[in-house]
């Protein structure tokens, strides 16, 4: 089992200044290394994994490598509301709100309750990780499990005000949109019309080649792949 320090230190060993100059570009700011995420999977996940102690420890440190990999080694069945909510308001970019915190707090006992509580929040972060979290949950849910009225009722919310919201609150309604239509069948029909609806979604990606996906086809290549309604095992990547 490694220790805190060591896993720092490989860290640093790991990052490169392209790939932070990369995240510069995307919204990140220091402390961090740089460290691309498969070079993160392949050399320190196995060490870190089950170690929840340790996985928090990386997390509480604000160093965004190490926040990022907390999120891959952290068991989410053991979050406390209060440890997720913690680390909802400690996320400062997207890639930590919308992806770590997200993809945790779906695959927690908490998911929906934080999620619904998130999506209401003034701190754009804080609600684009509640978007994010209940497409996470769609994605990993039995249709059983999903209450399609209150998807309805988001879908319905997202059509009306969208390209009214924050700039990361607009990426994330998008992508509900395309989570609702491609993995929970029964509003598949639903889901089409409002990506119809709203059409092209602007988002200012800031210095990147990011490219926000057109709701309307996307939905329609996972029709033609057939994998409309095909679940993930885990959300957490």
């Amino acid at each position: 089992m490694s220790t805190y320090e060591e896993v720092m230190s490989k860290l640093e060993e790991l990052g490169t200044e392209q790939t932070k100059k990369t995240f510069f570009n995307h919204g990140a700011k220091e402390p961090m290394y740089g460290v691309r995420v498969g070079d993160m999977k392949k050399h320190l996940l196995k060490k870190v994994k089950k170690d929840q102690e340790l996985a928090l420890k990386l997390y509480e440190s604000g160093n965004s490598d190490a926040m990022y990999l907390a999120g891959l080694a952290v068991n989410p069945k053991k979050m406390t509301k209060g440890e997720l909510q913690k680390w909802a308001e400690q996320a400062y970019w997207y890639m930590l709100s919308e992806y770590t915190v997200a993809q945790v707090t779906a695959e927690s006992p908490y998911a929906l309750e934080l999620a619904r509580e998130w999506m209401e929040s003034e701190q754009e972060m804080i609600a684009s990780a509640g978007w994010s979290t209940y497409s996470n949950y769609l994605s990993i849910t039995e249709d059983l499990m999903i209450d399609e009225e209150e998807v309805r009722s988001l879908l319905l919310k997202i059509e009306q005000s969208i390209h009214d919201e924050r700039n990361r609150v607009r990426y994330v309604m998008n992508g509900f949109v395309i989570a609702a239509g491609g993995f929970y069948p029964p509003l598949l029909e639903e889901s089409k019309r409002v990506a119809e609806a709203i059409g092209k979604v602007k988002v200012d990606v800031g210095n990147t080649a990011c490219k926000v996906p057109l709701a309307t086809e996307y939905i329609g290549k996972m029709e033609k792949r057939d994998v409309i309604g095909k679940k993930r095992k885990t959300c957490v990547c």
